[in-house]
């Protein structure tokens, strides 16, 4: 079971010893230099005391090394310090290329993890030991924070934006998720559980789920709303193919050019006139209040997984997603923004 929060918790990711080491220095510096001013003010006070009340300070002009000491010196431990900082800053943004995807979102008052493979879970989040896992996640309704103490990262959840966190986990077991960003009422219950596993483990754990994978439900998704009607992947459609676009370069009407990545789908999703791509009329509808944050994050992956063209389609899950389901809705989808 898990214990309460210790006042340094147990270091159990990548990130953990780069995190404590700058921590420790930036305490120790500080501590220093106060510990450094309350000795030297005693010192003075002590030794330049006037019991008398009659004596007079003598004029101070100054001392040019002292002044330059005093200011180089503190320069150049903040920079050190800045230095340090952004080395672990660029390693915690940056996430591996292979990294095992998870998608996550955050609402009043609880986490939902949705993996790749299908398995989707509340307030838990099951990862193999050793792997690289990214994080990429939203909030349905106001400002959260998703928080991994141990695993030394942290990062907000922002309602209609994406944004991620990697860490490789290095030890097996328990370990606390909290949300750190005050949410209303019930914040203080929005907490959950990190369940490291051996990789055995975690695979045994992940074919037990025995739903659609993300890419197939977004499939099934993508039928149900029309996108096909539009989206040709010959791009002889209303809309542009999406085959083999994401993480490629789009031009847009305006002569921008913009990466295809998570946000600029789910924006051309939600508002597709915002970002119009060159060369197709502005016919795509807006899906917003139809497709929900999950629903959003399996139309990515499904578009992750389409080839380009000439190329073999990647292997997905049997399911109804392969035959085009009716429309719940006859207005086209296929529009020019996506």
């Amino acid at each position: 079971m898990l214990s309460g929060i210790p006042l340094f918790p147990e270091q159990a990711s990548n990130f953990a010893p780069e995190v404590d080491n700058l921590y420790f220095f930036v305490t120790a510096v500080t501590a220093f230099v106060a510990l450094l001013v309350v000795v030297l003010v005693i010192i003075f006070a002590v030794k330049y005391r006037d019991r008398t009340g009659e004596k007079v300070g003598a004029p101070i002009h100054g001392s040019v090394s002292l002044e330059l000491a005093w200011t180089i010196i503190p320069f150049l431990v903040t920079m050190v310090i800045f230095a340090w900082a952004t080395v672990v800053f660029f390693h915690m943004v940056r996430a591996p290329d292979q990294a095992l995807e998870i998608y996550s979102t955050g609402k009043q008052w609880m986490w939902r993890f949705q993996h790749i493979d299908g398995q989707s879970e509340i307030n838990e989040l099951h990862v193999p030991v050793g792997r690289p896992v990214k994080v990429t996640f939203t909030s349905e309704d106001v400002l959260h924070s998703l928080y991994f103490p141990a695993f030394r990262v942290k990062a907000d959840a922002i309602p209609g934006r994406y944004s991620s966190l990697w860490f490789t986990a290095t030890k097996t077991g328990e370990y606390h998720l909290f949300c750190a960003e005050y949410c209303g009422t019930d914040h203080s219950g929005m907490i959950g559980k990190v369940v490291v596993m051996e990789p055995n483990d975690y695979q045994a754990w992940l074919s037990g789920g025995g739903g659609l994978s993300m890419a197939a439900r977004g499939e099934q998704l993508f039928q149900q709303l029309g996108c096909v009607s539009c989206h040709l992947t010959d791009g002889s459609g209303r809309g542009p193919s999406l085959a083999g676009k994401y993480g490629a370069q789009e031009i847009l009407a305006n002569g921008v050019a913009v990466a295809i990545d998570d946000t600029y789908v789910r924006e051309s999703i939600l508002t597709p006139q915002m970002k119009l791509v060159a060369g197709y009329q502005p016919l795509m509808p807006t899906f917003q209040g139809l497709v929900n944050e999950e629903g959003l994050m399996s139309l990515i992956e499904y578009i992750k997984s389409l080839p380009s063209a000439g190329q073999p389609a990647a292997a997905t899950q049997p399911s109804a997603a392969t035959q085009p389901a009716p429309p719940p809705n006859p207005a086209p989808a296929g529009g020019g923004s996506q």
